[in-house]
């Protein structure tokens, strides 16, 4: 089957592209933002870069209206982020984070998260 994402109908009740990379892992991204405000989000989009020395790569779709979501913009901003495994047993937290919230760049922590310090 030759499709092109968005141009050739695929007859399937899910878009197939968002399907070529299954089960896809989430982790966790973690920020902070210019003023010091945490921010904590489920990305399914990333990789390891290179082993040695250790370097991990997100992207991230924008939002509805057009604009870059909260943990690249810290990210850019900052020029740090930290991935964290996202496990099954923290699934509910890890749904809570990616959740939309009407204030921007806020910390969303949830009972299962601890806040822990990390090494540059």
């Amino acid at each position: 089957m030759y499709y092109e994402p968005g141009v050739t109908p695929h007859g399937l009740p899910h878009d197939p592209f968002k399907s070529c990379v299954v089960p896809r892992p989430i982790g966790w991204i973690s920020t902070v933002d210019a003023q010091g405000r945490d921010n904590l989000a489920p990305v399914s989009q990333f990789q390891n870069v290179t082993f040695d020395p250790p370097i991990v790569m997100f992207s991230a779709q924008q939002t509805p209206e057009g604009e870059r979501k909260d943990s690249v913009r810290n990210a850019e901003t900052t020029g740090e982020f930290v991935w964290n495994m996202a496990t099954h047993e923290l699934r509910e937290a890890v749904n809570i984070t990616g959740e939309p919230t009407a204030l921007r760049a806020t910390s969303t922590t949830p009972s299962a998260t601890t806040r822990l310090p990390w090494l540059p």
